[in-house]
């Protein structure tokens, strides 16, 4: 309101001020002389004021002439004309309702008609990012690789578009088959965007395939840096990435730059247990013994593996049985009561003939975990402590359908593989191996050899206590015989 006042006010001074002026200029009595060729014309103040705005109207009107004489210059030598404007704007309409009709169908999956549509858009619209775009997105949809190349490879020429296209050419190829295209593709991408989330995945992937190791390891490190990746996960990737990339070395006899790798590993992962088991042989290459031990130790302490525990005995290989069962007390003491560590220990007193000490070792797992490892080891025991035959078949027998005990299992596709992989044989996963118990969904064999136990050999039944067992312990055995439970071994 204050401000259209305002304004009202202004315009009301403004006509005042003309008012003034003019009042001003026709009493002054001044004249306004023009001559033309001879004649000569004496003009009041009015009457100049009133001729200078003719003469700009004839000005305006001359100039309008000259356009129009240009005009029809241009018409006479076919340049663009109303009419041709005319048809332009009907074809840029028909083009534009050819660009909407191909994207519908293209919503709508009908890839045929989405590729005839933007044909016909591409004819009739001079955008050719856009109706290229559109064609080769149709034509990938409908299957037809060789146009969607086409018409990828024509937004290359454009900046705004380049990006597009090599993603469109990277899809393409790999549907072909042709990986190493891909890959070289999908480098050249990257270094246009690096902070491209789906292209840093899908040359990690066909890097990895690849075998390209370092190469993967330089775009995780991108992978981290634009930040999609959080840095304890960083740091895992690469040292399997170094991991592999040591026994690639290995294999190509460079046994330096491969021991100096696998340490690597182990300094950015101490928990990934092949990494430590390779670190601590390449530190035993290097004499280093002391931080091969250091190498596995922390890695049991992570998590104890029977992979660890061939590592670390191999790191001195000339001592006694008594000398390595004392050298691995430290280790045992990590985790004393996690099953690994009690099946060690069984497994190294009896390489020290102390089988009574062992079988106290093994406790209940026999019973609690009765894996192939464990009734093995019961075997193993009885047959130290004098037991018959029969009683060492039962326990072997029974370890033949005995669940095998933790094992490296893909935690994508749960294939279950013989040896630790980066990458898993059966989905191609990188890095999902971990080393777990394989549910048991299988229930009885067609073979019914779960009845092994009964044929080939009996175990010790609770009448017959080892001379060894404590007055206690043969209580216990009988006890549980009248409850109907199996006789503990121990």
């Amino acid at each position: 309101m204050f401000w259209t006042l305002i304004k009202i006010l202004f315009f009301v001074a403004v006509v005042i001020g003309l008012a003034y002026g003019a009042g001003q200029v026709m009493d002054s009595g001044q004249t306004v002389g023009l001559q033309i060729f001879d004649m000569e014309f004496v003009l009041g103040p009015m009457q100049a004021l009133i001729a200078l705005v003719a003469a700009l109207v004839a000005l305006w009107l001359v100039l309008k002439l000259l356009g129009l004489s240009v005009a029809v210059l241009r018409f006479m030598n076919g340049d663009e004309t109303a009419i041709r404007r005319f048809f332009t704007r009907n074809r840029e309409k028909r083009g534009l309702d050819a660009l909407l009709s191909s994207m519908i169908a293209q919503a709508e999956g009908d890839g045929k008609a989405a590729i005839a549509k933007a044909e016909k858009a591409h004819k009739l619209l001079n955008r050719p990012v856009m109706t290229s775009l559109l064609i080769a997105q149709s034509a990938e949809m409908k299957g037809n690789t060789d146009l969607a190349i086409t018409h990828y490879k024509a937004l290359l020429d454009d900046n705004r578009s380049r990006f597009v296209g090599v993603q469109g050419l990277i899809r393409a190829k790999l549907d072909a088959g042709d990986t190493e295209k891909a890959r070289a593709l999908a480098v050249k991408a990257l270094e246009m965007q690096p902070a491209h989330e789906r292209t840093q995945n899908t040359l990690l992937d066909l890097q990895t395939a690849a075998e390209d190791w370092g190469g993967a390891r330089k775009t995780l490190m991108v992978k981290k840096s634009s930040g999609h990746l959080p840095r304890d996960i960083w740091r895992r990737r690469d040292a399997v990435l170094a991991l592999q990339e040591a026994d690639k070395l290995a294999a190509k006899g460079e046994l330096g730059r491969a021991r100096e790798a696998a340490i690597e590993a182990n300094r950015l992962s101490p928990d990934l247990v092949p990494a430590a088991v390779q670190a601590a042989q390449a530190l035993v290459a290097q004499g280093k013994t002391r931080y091969a031990a250091g190498a596995i130790r922390k890695a049991w302490k992570a998590q104890p593996h029977p992979e660890l525990a061939a590592a670390f005995a191999a790191i001195e290989k000339d001592e006694s049985p008594t000398q390595r069962l004392s050298r691995f007390g430290k280790l045992l003491k990590l985790h004393p009561d996690a099953a690994e560590t009690r099946l060690l220990k069984a497994e190294l007193l009896i390489a020290a003939e102390d089988f009574p000490a062992a079988r106290r070792a093994l406790g209940d797992l026999y019973e609690t975990a009765p894996t192939v490892r464990a009734l093995t080891i019961m075997a193993a025991i009885e047959r130290g402590e004098g037991s018959d035959d029969a009683v060492v078949r039962g326990w072997l027998a029974r370890a033949l359908t005995a669940p095998r005990g933790p094992q490296w299992v893909c935690d994508k596709c749960q294939h279950v593989h013989a040896s630790w992989q980066a990458i898993c044989e059966n989905c191609n996963a990188f890095d999902t191996l971990t080393w777990r118990d394989v549910p048991d969904s299988s229930g009885p064999s067609a073979t019914q050899s779960e009845l092994l136990p009964l044929i080939v050999g009996s175990l010790p039944g609770p009448d017959k206590p080892k001379p060894e067992d404590t007055q206690e312990q043969v209580v216990e055995a009988e006890v549980e015989a009248e409850d109907g439970e199996p006789r503990k071994a121990g």
